[in-house]
């Protein structure tokens, strides 16, 4: 395909790609990020303890992601066994819709019914991702892999963005939408959600090519092909050892990434922030991360992607120093500005530096094990930053730990030897 990066934003297959990234990163920002954990609390579970809405979200967030994490690699061999890439993203991918889509049916005090759709909502959109990710290496050569993969999470950032600026908008200002208060906003917020995804799901499934390596078999054959393919994988693991120690690097340093995704408004609130002022860092995260992925391509382009995941790693520790000592609303805005820089970037360059290093008739599979990586992620630092505060009564130290995780990746990343994992995945093309 060889595509001069200055026109790859031309190409149909591309954008056509990439706008599924665009769709999905509105459920990931309106709904998981933004008002589904409010909503749940003010509105459902309203009658609720707040320790025990606090546990009932917590556990059924843990049982999705353990859903995810225990069928993505299986669910990967059967769609490459089958030549099924598209098809199983289309099945997950409007199983998301329709469960996001009916949280607006829900009433309040029906917080088991909200629950039940946003597990279900979860783990169609974090399954669909594994076969998103999958047709990557069919929209671009190799030379182009940052470059493309950069343009997905973009495009991620600046259509999640827009939609949740937009809900954020009719939340503060009902009735300038013909709503009656702030809570029949967000309920049709969901139902925007539903409708964006559904419409920018379509140019992935017609125009980006899914190259059929097997003849077509039936559900239970392909079951059974997959779990063939799986076993086999597992039994020749040890011939992957750049792959597995890139993904055990991956492991640290993203859950570092989405530790302080996840804990950066509280660590506001911890420090006395008012959280109107965070919603809006949150979006300037969301803005400031659209050119600075493209940026972080042509980065990875120039001087591989290993070279720029390090950078990133090193403006993550600069980040964690300012958090520590910064006392100012404006420096956290700040702070908002500089993860934006880095946060698609490291996640646009990680995904594109894999595919390099697994082998070419296996995406899906192997795509299993990266999300399944992922959903673990987020664990490890939320915990430490836990037991630090406790122990030392500073939130401030409390983010601090967060950098051994950025530190224990890049010690690992840096004995990734990306010639020799190439080398290893081809052993394993069939």
């Amino acid at each position: 395909m060889a595509l001069n990066s200055k026109k790859v934003w031309k190409n149909r297959q591309v954008l056509s790609w990439g706008l599924y990234d665009w769709a999905n990163s509105a459920f990931a920002t309106t709904v998981m990020a933004g008002f589904f954990p409010l909503f749940f609390k003010q509105y459902w579970a309203a009658d609720l303890a707040a320790g025990d809405s606090t546990f009932l979200l917590g556990s059924f967030n843990a049982l999705a992601s353990m859903v995810v994490v225990l069928l993505a690699p299986l669910l990967g061999a059967i769609a490459d066994s089958s030549s099924a890439r598209k098809r199983f993203l289309r099945y997950f991918a409007m199983m998301g819709v329709v469960m996001t889509g009916a949280l607006y049916l829900v009433e309040a005090g029906g917080w088991m019914m909200a629950l039940m759709l946003y597990a279900m909502a979860v783990i169609g959109f974090s399954s669909g991702n594994i076969f998103y990710d999958a047709l990557l290496q069919e929209v671009a050569d190799e030379s182009e892999l940052d470059v493309v993969s950069s343009i997905g999470f973009a495009l991620g950032y600046l259509g999640g963005g827009i939609l949740f600026a937009v809900n954020v908008w009719m939340t503060l200002n009902p009735t300038l939408f013909g709503l009656a208060d702030a809570a029949a906003a967000v309920k049709v917020s969901f139902l925007m959600v539903a409708i964006w995804c559904a419409v920018f799901t379509i140019p992935v499934l017609l125009f980006v090519p899914e190259p059929v390596t097997v003849r077509p078999v039936g559900w239970l054959a392909s079951v059974r092909a997959g779990a063939q393919q799986l076993r086999y994988t597992f039994s020749k693991l040890k011939l992957l050892r750049q792959t597995g120690l890139f993904l055990v690097a991956y492991w640290l340093y993203i859950d570092g990434v989405d530790t302080i995704i996840r804990m950066a408004v509280d660590y506001g609130l911890a420090l006395g922030f008012d959280a109107n002022g965070l919603i809006v860092a949150l979006l300037i995260t969301q803005f400031v991360g659209f050119p600075a992925a493209i940026l972080f391509g042509h980065l990875g382009e120039r001087f591989g992607p290993k070279q720029g995941i390090f950078v990133a790693i090193g403006i993550y520790l600069v980040i964690i120093l300012w958090a520590y000592q910064m006392d100012q609303v404006w420096e956290f805005y700040l702070l908002a500005v500089a993860i934006g820089l880095v946060q698609g970037g490291i996640q646009a360059l990680s995904r594109s530096f894999y595919v390099r290093l697994i082998p070419r008739d296996k995406p899906a599979e192997f795509f299993g094990f990266y999300n399944m990586l992922g959903k673990f992620a987020a664990v490890l630092g939320p915990l430490m930053m836990g037991v630090v505060s406790v122990a030392t009564g500073s939130p401030r130290l409390s983010i601090l730990s967060v950098a051994v995780l950025f530190v224990a990746g890049a010690l690992l990343l840096k004995r990734v030897d990306e010639t020799a994992g190439r080398a290893q995945a081809r052993l394993l093309e069939e």
